[in-house]
């Protein structure tokens, strides 16, 4: 569906207009959503002790945290376009913050695995997070704004990984044991998701000129029936093979990120031999580079745009994750932790950078099925962070080893990017829609310039 007034540029310091109040909603409770999907992550070597857990049963708790998303990431983008992001994110956020808070009643390996399963649909907010910027801003910034909420969401990553063991030393420190400390740790995250789903829904609307409902009613957008409940949105991005192509590219890039999130922890305290903390706070230096990481794709990807139209977002793309691939293979073979880190960082910049580039295509794919195609997509995340999860719960290899396949992995599914291309009429259209953005934003330069300054 098209909508009117998107924004044709990003203010970071404006907090009146709907479209920056939801730009800055957006990534914040993305952001606080990965303290409930990963809290429990860097907590992993005292679960592990206290529950009894071998290297399968960890393998297998990292699958669930991911592979219940994948269905929820397939729901939650046909529910966008049928009740509009604002009412979807606030229920998902209400409703996921109960699992957070539930799993400290875990006692065993099976409860422990339920509740991984069941906090997982968290992670469905990453495709509420794209769309609500998706119909906020206009084609010349969108991939900007898509990756910079994005980003600053997955940011959440490395917080997490810092945070939490902060949060748990805290608790421990009052005289709690260690067995019950991270049991109460997880509710400081469970309480925030509850908190963030209230306020979203008083911060927001769904489109510029208000909700869903208020623009059905005023014949602005298709009514409800007409996208068939918002699953003939589905079948129309379903049928394209391009959305596909985007799902597997997304596999590698962010089903990377997840997995290194649930396994960065742990990897560095037992290959580097270091304590809790310290191997918590280098973790989260892979996801503290999306304070600007996955903006850069999303930037690049404007800006091949301007010079290439769509298939300048497209060669953008498969450069970024053909990269990502070879400093992966790297990051595997480091044995020396100081250069362990820094090839960390490099495959980090570069992982984040192929997902901001990847939502720089998907507004532009079938703007009828937005919550679809974006949900879809997201999905492929998850899917490939489910496979890679199989790598690292295999007794017969190491940590090491499963990611040097991870990483020629990616190499491969790099050109699958090279599959999404457009028909000459859509090139066109988008490049008309293109100038028409970059126009009215220089209307707006010269209307700002032409102001007399305050006395």
């Amino acid at each position: 569906m098209e909508l009117a007034n998107k924004a044709t540029r990003i203010r970071l310091f404006d907090f009146k207009s709907i479209q920056m109040r939801t730009f800055h909603m957006t990534w914040l409770a993305f952001h606080l959503c990965f303290f409930g999907w990963f809290g429990i992550a860097p907590l992993m070597a005292v679960v592990r002790e206290d529950l009894n857990l071998d290297k399968s049963m960890v393998g297998s708790t990292i699958i669930a945290s991911v592979a219940i998303t994948v269905l929820v990431r397939l729901i939650i983008g046909p529910l966008c376009d049928k009740f509009g992001p604002r009412r979807t994110y606030t229920w998902l956020l209400v409703l996921g913050s109960l699992p957070v808070m539930a799993i400290g009643f875990a006692d065993s390996f099976e409860t422990f695995l339920m509740g991984r399963l069941a906090i997982g649909a968290i992670g469905a907010s990453f495709v509420i997070t794209q769309y609500h910027t998706s119909v906020m801003f206009g084609p010349n910034v969108v991939g900007t704004a898509n990756a910079t909420t994005a980003g600053w969401g997955n940011l959440g990553g490395g917080t997490t990984q810092i945070v939490m063991p902060l949060i748990f030393t805290a608790i421990v420190s009052l005289g709690v044991s260690e067995t019950l400390g991270w049991r109460l740790a997880m509710v400081v995250p469970g309480m925030v998701l509850f908190a963030t789903g209230i306020a979203y829904w008083f911060v927001t609307r769904d489109a510029p000129d208000g909700d869903y409902r208020e623009l059905r009613e005023q014949g602005l957008i298709p009514p409800a029936k007409a996208e068939r409940g918002g699953w003939g949105t589905f079948k129309t991005a379903a049928a394209d093979y391009r959305v596909w192509a985007l799902f597997i590219v997304y596999a590698a890039c962010f089903g990377v990120e997840l997995t290194i999130n649930n396994v960065a922890a742990i990897y560095f305290f037992d290959e580097f031999d270091l304590d809790l903390k310290t191997a918590g706070l280098i973790a989260g230096l892979f996801g503290l580079m999306n304070l600007f990481a996955r903006t850069l794709g999303g930037f690049f990807s404007d800006l091949f745009a301007r010079y290439r139209g769509l298939r300048g977002r497209v060669q953008f793309l498969f450069l970024a994750l053909l990269v990502e691939g070879f400093a992966l293979i790297l990051f595997s073979q480091m044995t020396v932790l100081a250069l362990a880190i820094a090839s960390m960082i490099l495959f980090s910049l570069f992982v984040q950078m192929s997902e901001g580039a990847t939502f720089g295509l998907v507004p532009f794919m079938h703007k009828k099925a937005l919550g679809a195609v974006a949900g879809i997509v997201g999905a492929g995340g998850n899917a490939g962070a489910v496979a890679a999860g199989f790598l690292f719960k295999s007794e017969s290899l190491s940590y090491a080893q499963g990611l040097l396949f991870l990483g020629c992995a990616v190499v491969v599914c790099s050109f699958f990017a090279l599959a999404v291309r457009f028909s000459p009429a859509v090139q066109a259209e988008e490049d008309s829609a293109l100038r028409a953005a970059m126009a009215e934003r220089k209307r707006d330069d010269e209307v700002s310039d032409a102001e007399p300054s305050p006395a």
